[in-house]
């Protein structure tokens, strides 16, 4: 199945809410990869509880996560969808790396640092170790490519030493994968400040453009969007970063390409660009948002879709583990 196709796999933490930032960053590549890529894609619950979460919510957002992946356009008949933890295998190859993994590479993550100095941040083991199990997710499947934002690639890193360190004292067991990170639309910025990316884990609700957003919501959003000094509307990501991201979005949910939009609006001001933003964005949501419905109403189908694809998953990363196991000396399963 895989021998004429590259293997990818990625996932989302069900936290907080699907923005627009993940589709253009990753859903849509995901979309695009489907025919052409033995693809596996994830809800990377797990991962979500290296912070406090309320079960029921967590449960809710997690279907709200699988009917959005197959409202923006996978396929689960081309690609492998499952829920990380319904595979045991991830967890027993964390363990398996965390005894190959040294404590300094963990402390030199960025985003542990980040969030461990952040005000009322509460540190667990789970938050500072969650790299390993990352890289148990990826190099279970034999990835050789792995679509990551920016601020993954120290994640892929290591991933890619640890794949390489365990190969070298035990034989050819894992692919070392590849970074996949698109070069174009791949970090949308918050629209209160432009300066860094948009997050949903932003405290401002005004910073972010949701999947599930009402169209008055997202008008209001882009309204109050942070812009720039001066009046003109071009594409200077330096100068103008608050006017880049405004063209960027437009761009991307429009089809045209920002020299045209440039040219749309000489000699107009930034609210005709933020109106024209919200409109583009809210016409695209539109047929998601319908099928997303349609897909949330029968939780007996999302949840048939999670079984099948925990089975092929299952299949898969078992295979893995059991070579694993027994470089290692582990007695054999009967």
């Amino acid at each position: 199945m895989t021998a004429s196709r590259p293997i990818v796999l990625s996932g989302i933490q069900p936290s907080g809410q699907l923005l627009i930032s993940h589709f253009v960053g990753a859903m849509r590549n995901w979309v695009a990869m489907q025919d052409t890529h033995d693809s596996l894609f994830m809800l990377v619950d797990l991962h979500a509880i290296t912070v406090a979460q309320n079960p029921a919510e967590l449960r809710a957002r997690c279907y709200d996560f699988v009917a959005l992946y197959l409202a923006c356009g996978l396929d689960p008949q081309k690609n492998t969808i499952f829920a990380q933890s319904h595979v045991s295998a991830h967890a027993e190859l964390g363990w398996v790396l965390n005894c190959h993994t040294h404590m300094g590479e963990l402390e030199r993550m960025t985003q542990f640092k980040d969030k461990s100095t952040r005000a009322g941040a509460v540190i667990n083991v789970g938050l500072f170790d969650y790299p390993v199990l990352m890289a148990a997710d990826i190099l279970l499947y034999q990835a050789t490519h792995v679509p990551v934002g920016a601020d993954q690639k120290q994640h892929l890193e290591l991933t890619r030493d640890l794949a390489i360190r365990f190969n070298h004292q035990f034989g050819p067991i894992f692919t070392v994968p590849e970074p996949f990170i698109p070069e174009t639309g791949a970090r949308i910025m918050s629209l209160q400040d432009p300066g860094k990316k948009m997050s949903k884990s932003d405290p401002s609700a005004l910073s972010y453009i949701a999947l599930l957003d009402e169209p008055a919501t997202i008008l209001k959003k882009f309204k109050k969007a942070v812009t720039d000094s001066g009046s003109e509307i071009r594409f200077d990501p330096v100068e103008k970063p608050g006017v880049a991201n405004l063209l960027t979005l437009l761009s991307i949910f429009s089809g045209r390409a920002i020299p045209e939009w440039e040219q749309h609006f000489a000699g107009q001001g930034y609210g005709a660009l933020k109106v024209q933003t919200a409109e583009a964005v809210i016409a695209f949501l539109s047929p998601i948002q319908a099928r997303f419905a349609a897909l949330r109403a029968d939780e007996a189908a999302l949840d048939a879709i999670l079984a099948d694809g925990a089975a092929r998953a299952r299949v898969r990363a078992e295979q893995t583990l059991r070579r694993v196991y027994d470089a290692l000396g582990f007695l054999p399963r009967r």
